[in-house]
């Protein structure tokens, strides 16, 4: 069992937690209709994903033998055969397509089964290929995580500012160009194809370049006229510092020994973790209280 859930990777099921952005940021989040549907929404999107995983894992698995960094992963390693990881991928897409039902019976919404479809065709393109293109491989991994944002909206009906957005997508191509960064400074250009084409000046600048743009995205989101009609007061604002000091965190630790995971570094790092704490109090106080 043990191994079973790495092969579906459960901690990384805590990047589904974007699915909560738009109820949670709208204020909606005690809303219990609502929290259901996003509920169910997060379920399937972590079914999703995991397939997705596995789907990797079964295309790499002569690669991650060679690699030292992935050699010991349960299917490279043997432990779970590929027959047995088909046959979980099967069960894992059945409880998806379930919960979609009970979802679209909820909400009513076509794209309660259209975007998990999409998230899964782009990623099967992304393992049989497409990861081998440079730029593409990346702007597929960003495209992963505001579909995650965009299904939290649709499923519950609830808008997202634009400002949002834009800063999911900045912010996550922080975290793709990071996390190439230091596949190249550990493994190097032999981890994967698509290294061979980067080199660690490129990715800096454009980590930065990102990182700039989704802070200054979450700033003007934070003093958009609608956003402090939505939350009644302009306290906001003084989250700006907070989410400073976490990406500034965050790049300390993938300027070090880090691999440059997002789950890895976030929960490795108790520092991270107790300011990622603080700034979400500081919101539910914000936003609810």
């Amino acid at each position: 069992m043990k191994d079973y859930i790495k092969l579906i990777r459960v901690k990384h099921w805590i990047k589904n937690i974007l699915v909560f952005s738009a109820v949670f940021f709208s204020g909606n989040i005690f809303n219990k209709s609502i929290l259901i549907n996003i509920a169910i929404a997060w379920a399937i999107f972590s079914m999703v994903s995991s397939i997705v995983y596995i789907i990797n894992d079964i295309n790499d698995i002569e690669n991650d033998r060679k690699n030292p960094a992935k050699q010991n992963r349960p299917l490279a390693s043997g432990r779970i055969s590929v027959k047995n990881a088909k046959i979980t991928v099967i069960v894992l897409f059945a409880i998806a397509v379930f919960l979609s039902t009970v979802l679209y019976r909820l909400n009513n919404n076509i794209y309660t089964y259209i975007i998990p479809l999409a998230y899964l065709t782009v990623n099967i393109f992304y393992s049989k290929g497409l990861k081998n293109l440079p730029i593409i491989d990346v702007v597929i991994l960003v495209s992963g995580f505001v579909l995650r944002v965009i299904y939290g909206g649709v499923t519950t009906n609830i808008e997202v500012s634009k400002w949002l957005y834009m800063m999911v997508t900045f912010g996550s191509f922080f975290l793709a160009y990071g996390k190439r960064r230091n596949e190249i400074i550990k493994n190097g250009t032999k981890a994967r194809s698509v290294l061979k084409y980067y080199n660690k000046d490129f990715l800096d600048k454009n980590m930065y370049v990102a990182l700039t743009l989704a802070i200054a995205s979450y700033s003007l989101w934070t003093i958009d006229k609608s956003t402090i009609q939505r939350v009644g007061n302009e306290n906001l604002f003084w989250t700006i510092p907070l989410v400073m000091i976490i990406f500034q965190q965050y790049s300390l630790s993938i300027e070090g020994n880090s691999d440059g995971d997002p789950t890895e570094v976030l929960l490795s790092n108790k520092g991270l973790l107790f300011t990622t704490f603080i700034y979400l109090l500081s919101l539910v106080v914000i936003l609810y209280i």
